[in-house]
């Protein structure tokens, strides 16, 4: 059965898509994603990581966020896709850091 609202492919052929990962490659922890066009941006999850027992006196380590203090005009949102810590531990430092 087909479905005649479906999308007119031209429009999506038509614009580039970034995958961009900040975070949570090859790590526990810090999972971010940010999925961006030319003129839209949206994140994928905001995690922080644990330290290791070599890092003495660091409690918590935070995502790097330049790319998306560089580019806050063009987020259009935050997913979070649930609610553990590596994926959403670090939204109010982000939040913070982007002056929303």
């Amino acid at each position: 059965m087909t479905d005649s609202t479906l999308v007119n492919n031209e429009e999506i052929v038509n614009g580039n898509v970034s995958i961009i990962p900040l975070g949570g490659l090859g790590e526990f922890g810090l999972n971010m994603m940010v999925y961006e066009t030319e003129d839209d941006l949206i994140v994928i999850d905001t995690g922080f990581m644990l330290p290791n027992s070599d890092m003495p006196g660091v409690d918590l380590i935070f995502p790097d966020i330049h790319y998306l203090v560089e580019r806050k005009e063009k987020i259009r949102g935050i997913l979070l896709t649930h609610g553990h810590e590596d994926h959403i531990g670090a939204l109010a430092y982000v939040l913070r850091q982007l002056d929303v």
